[in-house]
């Protein structure tokens, strides 16, 4: 069993740690690790290579997390490590995300991949707090505002749908990632340097 988690750890890590924003930045003949912020994630791409490159980082990193939590549910429900098994693809595509092997261990922030496990997990949680990722950005401008209350929302969510116990430990797991990537973010949004995404 530990060698089973152990494979479905590493093989989410794996694929979490594709970059799908350097790649497709280098198809427009871009290094987004040394342009912006030098962030390898949607919102940097969007800002310097135009919004439909960044779109479709976005959507790929939603579909990689989404795709490695849902394969152990879907192709085995009914077995009882199944969901364990989920939350395991879902930590290890993250951070192989935001700590991938291929970039010296740089990444993203996490957000999208974060969504995409959501889905599959957490639905109802990932509508509630795509709806109040829409809203805060919408009012702001902040991006970075937006995923910190998207985060902050997935624990209250989690728990208003009564989801499992498992499930809201690794909601608050996950809203305390995403704070602690958001680290820098924060610092600036308090001190009113944080840049407004004022891309078209």
């Amino acid at each position: 069993m530990i060698s089973q988690c152990l494979l479905v750890f590493a093989i989410a890590y794996l694929i979490g740690s594709i970059s799908f924003a350097v790649l497709i930045s280098k198809l427009y003949g871009i290094d987004i690790l040394h342009v912006g912020s030098g962030n390898p994630g949607s919102t940097n791409v969007k800002r310097c290579v135009g919004k439909a490159a960044g779109n479709i980082v976005f959507l790929l990193d939603f579909l990689k997390g989404f795709t490695v939590t849902y394969l152990p549910i879907g192709l085995n429900p009914l077995h009882v490590m199944s969901l364990p098994l989920a939350y395991i693809a879902l930590i290890g595509s993250i951070l192989g995300h935001c700590h991938s092997i291929f970039l010296k261990f740089r990444g993203g922030k996490g957000v999208a991949t974060t969504m995409g496990g959501l889905a599959a997990l957490m639905p109802g949680a990932l509508l509630i707090g795509g709806v109040i990722w829409s809203i805060v950005f919408r009012a702001s401008r902040f991006v970075s505002l937006a995923s910190l209350c998207f985060a902050f929302s997935l624990p209250l969510s989690a728990y208003f749908f009564s989801y499992p116990k498992e499930t809201l430990i690794v909601s608050w797991i996950l809203m305390v990632f995403i704070f602690i990537r958001h680290h820098a973010n924060i610092k600036k949004l308090l001190n009113g340097t944080e840049e407004r995404f004022t891309s078209a």
